[in-house]
């Protein structure tokens, strides 16, 4: 069984405007690796494979993108691997009758 612990946090100003700094990098990191992967097309390979390519070019986009190197490498990387959980959930509520649009 998996559990999923819970810690309230009582970070301090200085903690909490580093937590959305950190936040915010990782939203704008989604949103570039989210159009980095719309434009591969489909047959490029399979949607992990896909999302692998844009995986790797995170080596890159910190040579010039400097908020990433204040990241964990596991961080950016699981930022961009939500890609395909986000996609594999969408086509799996289509599979089950739910009317969904795309991933924006």
């Amino acid at each position: 069984m998996y559990y999923a612990y819970r810690f309230r946090l009582k970070p301090t100003t200085e903690q909490r405007e580093l937590l959305d700094y950190h936040r915010d990098t990782c939203r704008q990191l989604y949103n570039h690796a989210l159009r980095e992967f719309n434009k591969i097309p489909e047959s490029e390979g399979t949607l992990n494979q896909r999302v692998r390519q844009v995986r790797d070019q995170l080596t890159d986009l910190k040579g010039w993108w400097d908020e990433l190197n204040d990241l964990y490498s596991t961080v950016t990387q699981a930022a961009v691997m939500r890609i395909e959980d986000s996609i594999t959930a969408l086509g799996e509520l289509k599979d089950k009758g739910y009317n969904v649009g795309s991933l924006n």
